[in-house]
């Protein structure tokens, strides 16, 4: 079951955007605002701010990918780094197999999902490279409780 509402920042004024319409849509991005909000490191962030069209492959037209997030990160060095982050399920991270045991309306479902998904990550890599920024796909792995 999906779990969103609405996130007020400690510190607004890292917040590129507007801090009184920040939506979640899950725990792990709830848990990645609030260390993106109080994290030292990270200079600004925002969510689902940065817009890049992409090329659909179930219908061969032109979307818009709202990505999950955009940070400004001071690293230990001292230099600043930008991000482009998506923030998904472990399994949603990989394709669906080849060739399941039964093609079910759920199989059929999981490979036009994976296509969307493969071709917004690929339109995100390009537009962050083209900036020199990154591009990262972060799991509940990365966003364990610590």
């Amino acid at each position: 079951m999906p779990y969103k509402g609405r996130y007020t920042p400690l510190n607004p004024k890292k917040y590129k955007g507007n801090p009184t319409t920040i939506i979640y849509r899950s725990l792990m991005e709830r848990r990645f605002m609030r260390y993106c909000d109080t994290h030292e490191n990270i200079i600004q962030w925002n969510s689902e701010e940065c817009v890049i069209p992409y090329v659909s492959p179930i219908d061969r037209r032109i979307h818009r990918y709202f990505v999950d997030f955009y940070m400004k990160v001071r690293t230990q060095e001292g230099t600043i780094k930008e991000y482009l982050v998506e923030v998904k399920p472990k399994k949603q991270t990989k394709p669906p197999p080849r060739t399941p045991t039964k093609k079910t309306k759920r199989w059929y479902g999981e490979v036009k999902t994976w296509g969307v998904n493969e071709a917004k990550w690929k339109a995100a890599t390009e537009f962050a490279k083209d900036r020199q920024w990154n591009f990262v796909i972060l799991t509940e792995e990365h966003l364990k409780k610590r």
